[in-house]
């Protein structure tokens, strides 16, 4: 079985799919205009952006005119966050976050407490859920948003998003969710689940680099972050990155047809991987919660394997560790310590995130690859 390469590193970034790239192509050299031009061919560039305004926002259950595009997940994150925090200044200076959201919200969260917000950061429990309970108890009066990720990137843990917006609905305060890992992966109805304003990114859904969105709630009050031309109905300034947007729109639409038979398909290879690994092998922990979680990855830690050498054994399958490497100084995952697992297990972890490419043959490869890397390690 050895030879062929398995890729199962969906979460890191998605292979483009190929209908996705069949409806950007013409956008690169045909239907090139600048979608804010009112002459033909600007127009015909605008027709597609609008139309995959309206892909995006039917995956969410949003309207059209509530998707503002950014240049990914990132930019959007900085969008919202900042964005509310400078316009409801004059309310109040708190937000409230947990410390395992991805650094794109930790980071803009950091900046602002270096500019005179005060942050809570909510510690969640072993499974990595903030509980709706937790954000109530630390509602302040001054408190102006709140921003829970949709789904871990790394243990694949599913926050209680609609008790927690709901609350912040009912107090009249913002609240923004980075749903990047979530979007196209679980059902999500921004209305249902009262939530203000989400992040999303193309790359993670089969789209191409570099596209994204914000979903920004009718009547939500944004401080604008990127100045000069006033385009995105004042929220975004820049020129339109056309191809990426209609990839980005043809990767929604494609994932909301595929959603109800992809996300079982995903979680039965799911679980006949842990399966696998876990009947060969002892000592084998999983993080995150078992049940309320993404159908498509696992986070699984190795107990008495040198952790440095676990990832680099990989050879023939991509995967990736759940901690993170800075020179030379080899550190455990800040989101394992933050849900209590041992520093010994997390620099053991491995992250598998399956995906539309992915198939039985992969994943039996990965167990196999995995049993003889452990037992290789330990003895």
């Amino acid at each position: 079985m050895a030879g062929r390469l398995v890729y199962l590193d969906y979460n890191a970034t998605t292979p483009l799919d190929i209908r996705v790239l069949s409806a950007m192509n013409p956008f690169f050299t045909q239907s090139f205009g600048n979608a804010a031009s009112n002459h033909a061919a600007g127009i015909v560039a605008k027709t597609a952006v609008e139309k995959a305004r309206t892909q995006v926002a039917s995956l969410i259950g949003a309207r059209s005119d509530e998707i503002v595009w950014t240049s990914g997940a990132t930019e959007a994150n900085n969008l919202a966050i900042k964005g509310i925090a400078e316009a409801a200044e004059a309310r109040g200076r708190h937000i409230i976050t947990q410390l395992t959201e991805h650094k794109a919200v930790l980071d803009t969260c950091k900046s602002l407490e270096k500019r005179g917000w005060t942050i809570t950061w909510l510690k969640p429990d072993r499974t990595g859920i903030v509980s709706a309970a937790q954000v109530q108890s630390a509602l302040r009066d001054d408190t102006v948003l709140v921003s829970i990720m949709w789904a871990n990137n790394e243990i694949g843990t599913i926050e209680p998003i609609r008790d927690i917006a709901r609350i912040c609905r009912e107090k009249n305060i913002a609240f923004h969710t980075d749903a990047t890992q979530a979007v196209g992966k679980v059902p999500i109805n921004v209305k249902d689940d009262f939530v203000d304003l989400l992040s999303l990114s193309a790359h993670k859904l089969y789209g191409p680099k570099g596209a994204g969105a914000l979903y920004v709630r009718s009547g939500t009050n944004l401080h604008i972050q990127m100045d000069g031309g006033g385009h995105e109905r004042g929220m975004r300034s820049g020129t339109l990155n056309v191809p990426g947007i209609v990839g980005l729109g043809a990767a929604c639409a494609i994932s909301k047809e595929e959603l109800p038979n992809e996300a079982p398909r995903l979680a039965a290879l799911r679980n006949r991987l842990e399966k696998g690994i876990f009947d060969q092998l002892d000592g084998v922990h999983l993080n995150g919660a078992r049940d309320t979680r993404l159908p498509h990855c696992t986070n699984l830690s190795f107990a008495n394997v040198d952790g440095e050498h676990l990832l680099a054994s990989f050879d023939d399958v991509c995967v990736s560790s759940g901690s993170a490497c800075t020179s030379a100084i080899k550190e455990p995952s800040f989101v394992l310590r933050a849900i209590d697992v041992p520093d010994e297990l997390a620099l053991c972890s491995v992250r598998y995130s399956l995906g539309r490419m992915t198939t039985q043959m992969d994943v039996d490869r990965a167990i196999e690859k995995t049993v003889e890397i452990v037992r290789g390690l330990r003895s």
